[in-house]
């Protein structure tokens, strides 16, 4: 990797993802008080730096990846959503989620066995690990987790072991995560599910990223007999309502009642400070402008 210096005097973050991806020309801007770490390592630019507001934050190629702030809305809602749809897992696959924010939350189900996840740049787990600890909470250090440096993508087209829920941790589909939305990942994601298992994604924001969602669905739906996306409000990836997608081939899973998801939540013994059984029931009924994306 290749170390580069820090900001001097800057006063300002500024995030121009839309700007890069979809022309729209806005941004946002965090107020830096402090740059914590800046280099660029073998797959990307990467920067920690403090904010007044949502305190510790990470970027990857100009893009906001997580904050100490809001980043326990994203991460339940990412994990605790397929896993307690399911509601007999044992063997979750994360591909992506160097920060461990994921994993910190896939490993609160103790009935998961073992939480294997894979990620490609290893500098990402190292950097959160020591100037963001409180998102990974020692996740890297328990027994269940199997943590892979590798191409996810190969991962899933070589494996052949199989997994009761897939989550998809990714940056957007431009540098590393690009390959991470083709449909020969996914296909690859579907044969390693065991029967009736779930595949989550991240999907971006469809008000200022609607292709994103339509040309997930659009891969995901000749693979699997039920696909959707669920939605969450996260305040740093702007734009209102962030996707999620969904894709399994047991239907009844997304249209679960309250009552049976809360009676696993209750039994999971989790305390969450976002995701609650009605938020799951509800966060798959979507906005028109959303669901319209799936054509």
């Amino acid at each position: 990797m290749t170390e580069a210096a820090p900001a001097q005097g800057a006063a300002w973050f500024e995030e121009t993802l839309h700007e890069t991806v979809t022309g729209l020309g806005y941004a946002q801007r965090f107020r830096m008080t402090h740059v914590v770490h800046q280099l660029v390592t073998e797959h990307q630019s990467l920067v920690i730096f403090d904010t007044p507001k949502f305190g510790r934050v990470l970027a990857l190629d100009g893009a906001i990846q997580t904050t100490e702030g809001d980043e326990f809305i994203y991460h339940e809602m990412l994990t605790h959503v397929p896993i307690l749809a399911h509601g007999r897992v044992r063997r979750v696959l994360i591909i992506g989620g160097g920060d461990g924010g994921t994993l910190r939350e896939v490993l609160r189900h103790k009935a998961v066995e073992t939480a294997t996840m894979v990620e490609i740049d290893p500098t990402v787990i190292d950097l959160c690990k020591e100037y963001m600890p409180s998102l990974s909470a020692g996740a890297f250090d328990d027994p269940r987790t199997e943590l892979l440096i590798a191409d996810g993508l190969k991962f899933v087209a070589e494996t052949d072991q199989r997994y009761d829920v897939i989550i998809v941790d990714s940056t957007d589909p431009i540098g590393p995560g690009e390959v991470l939305f083709t449909e020969a990942f996914y296909a690859d994601c579907k044969r390693c599910l065991t029967p009736g298992g779930i595949l989550v994604t991240q999907n971006g924001v469809p008000m200022f990223q609607p292709q994103e969602a339509t040309n997930s669905y659009r891969r995901l739906k000749p693979l699997f007999g039920d696909v959707s996306f669920f939605v969450t409000v996260v305040p740093t990836y702007v734009g209102g309502m962030m996707a999620l997608g969904w894709a399994t081939d047991d239907a009844a899973l997304r249209r679960q009642p309250e009552s049976v998801i809360a009676e696993r939540f209750a039994a999971a013994g989790l305390d969450t400070r976002y995701y609650t059984p009605g938020v799951h029931v509800g966060c798959f009924s979507l906005p028109a402008y959303i669901g319209k994306l799936r054509v």
